[in-house]
């Protein structure tokens, strides 16, 4: 049982920047990965990025890469989206996703936060 609750969304001009925070708690033993995803009406969620609990591995939307930036801060159970060069276009709500392993190759559970509406205006 793992909770997720973003912050750090809201509304700002195109070419700014935003950061998107992910905190987590409850039972972390075995999630491995958290990511952010996006879903804008009318569209199917999709991935923006993703980062391992370790840190060394991350996987970027190609939308996303070289404008957004996810890390994570272990000791504070939170993961981060530095958001920067926005464009009208990614405009959706930000909704994190944390992916619990039985083991190195198996899934067996994912959870979903709230998520948080982003608005850039041009």
């Amino acid at each position: 049982q793992v909770h997720l609750v973003e912050s750090g969304g809201g509304l700002v001009q195109a070419g700014g920047s935003l950061k998107l925070a992910c905190a987590a708690s409850g039972s972390m033993a075995d999630i491995r990965e958290i990511g952010w995803y996006r879903q804008a009406t009318g569209k199917e969620r999709e991935l923006v990025a993703r980062i391992s609990v370790s840190g060394r591995a991350t996987d970027y939307a190609d939308s996303a890469k070289g404008r957004f930036t996810i890390s994570r801060d272990n000791a504070k159970n939170t993961v981060y989206l530095d958001m920067n060069s926005l464009k009208p276009a990614d405009t959706d709500v930000y909704y994190c996703n944390a992916v619990e392993y039985a083991s190195a190759s198996a899934v067996t559970a994912k959870y979903w936060g709230q998520g948080t509406q982003v608005t850039v205006s041009s």
